[in-house]
């Protein structure tokens, strides 16, 4: 019997799960839904097969390799593994220069870290 894995949604995925959700619904609430559904399908398809994701290119070619991910094109749902959890991490479009949108992500977390010891 194969290990079944818990799903833990970090703050910043579900806030960029939203965020798609949000744009998306401005043309279509049915396609918002269906896209809320299937990036959330996939995500959770994690807890039986995690390691079944690909290392993010990204991150490898700068030896970080703890991260993973699923494609649920045009989403890329990253992801790592801890114990017996899937951390998802966060959701990207992958029309978009992922370097550049986890650098923002970086700074943000960076910069709220450091209002939050003032």
């Amino acid at each position: 019997m194969s290990k079944i894995y818990k799903i833990q949604w970090t703050s910043n995925a579900k806030e960029d799960l939203l965020n798609i959700v949000d744009y998306i619904k401005r043309d279509s609430i049915e396609s918002a839904k269906k896209v809320y559904e299937q990036i959330k399908d996939k995500a959770h398809s994690g807890n039986l097969f995690p390691f079944r994701g690909r290392v993010v290119p990204e991150l490898q070619r700068q030896g970080i390799v703890i991260y993973r991910e699923l494609i649920e094109n045009p989403w890329r749902i990253i992801y790592k593994v801890e114990n017996d959890t899937v951390y998802i991490m966060a959701i990207f479009d992958a029309r978009q220069n992922v370097e550049e949108l986890l650098l923002q992500k970086l700074l943000r977390i960076n910069t709220d870290k450091s209002l939050d010891n003032t």
